[in-house]
């Protein structure tokens, strides 16, 4: 039987399972294109099934919008997870950040976002505010408490390090001029990831706010 794989999963589990399948063939051949036939039998289940769960491709859609937010938020986490060291802890982050961008579906879900947002202006608010503004709330509230800066300054230096980070990589990305890693680590950034823009971003961010760190200058 074609849904014998699907037949054992039930409530959360099934429509877990169906979203992740769902999130394939959007970002495989976009929303147009992308049909419940052809996801029902993706997630190797009945359409009875799937309209149960989902009643309209349209919701959907704007599903596995939140379902990719949540997957990238919980791979990125806050500066203080990844070191107690706060030069570190700004260069894992961000790092961490920029590689999640960098990902080929992460790139496919921007251009799909980007080219849906005015079908679905809400889906396309929710994915920037989970790549973008949430990234940039949690540097801003990291480099609040731990230099001691106001709220305002805090944003401003988060959008000035992001920012410096983000170009030329993201954009180039985006357009289609570089190659896009199709693997992911869940816990990790990749070993052969290169840090060293990152690196010397924080540096000149730290030496901005007067408190540069021993080894983190460009020239160090």
């Amino acid at each position: 039987m074609a849904y014998n794989i699907s037949m054992s999963r039930r409530g959360s589990e099934l429509r877990e399972h169906i979203l992740y399948a769902a999130k394939n063939v959007f970002l495989e051949v976009g929303f147009e294109r992308a049909s419940m036939d052809v996801i029902a039998a993706r997630a190797q289940t009945s359409k009875r099934s799937l309209y149960a769960h989902f009643e309209s491709k349209e919701n959907l859609y704007l599903a596995i919008i939140e379902l990719v937010r949540e997957m990238s938020l919980s791979k990125l986490k806050t500066p203080g997870e990844y070191s107690d060291d706060p030069a570190e802890a700004l260069v894992l982050f961000c790092g961490r950040f920029l590689e999640g961008l960098l990902f080929a579906w992460t790139i496919r879900m921007c251009r799909m976002s980007i080219a849906e947002a005015e079908r679905f202006p809400e889906g396309a608010a929710e994915y920037f505010d989970a790549i973008f503004s949430v990234p940039h709330e949690r540097l801003g509230a990291y480099l609040r408490g731990t230099f001691g800066l106001s709220e305002a300054a805090s944003a401003e230096a988060a959008r000035k390090l992001l920012g410096r980070i983000l170009y030329p990589c993201f954009p180039r990305a985006l357009f289609g001029l570089d190659t896009l890693s199709e693997q992911s680590d869940e816990h990790t950034i990749s070993l052969d990831f290169d840090l060293g823009p990152v690196r010397s971003a924080v540096a000149e961010l730290l030496e901005s706010l007067g408190d540069p760190l021993p080894g983190l200058r460009p020239d160090a």
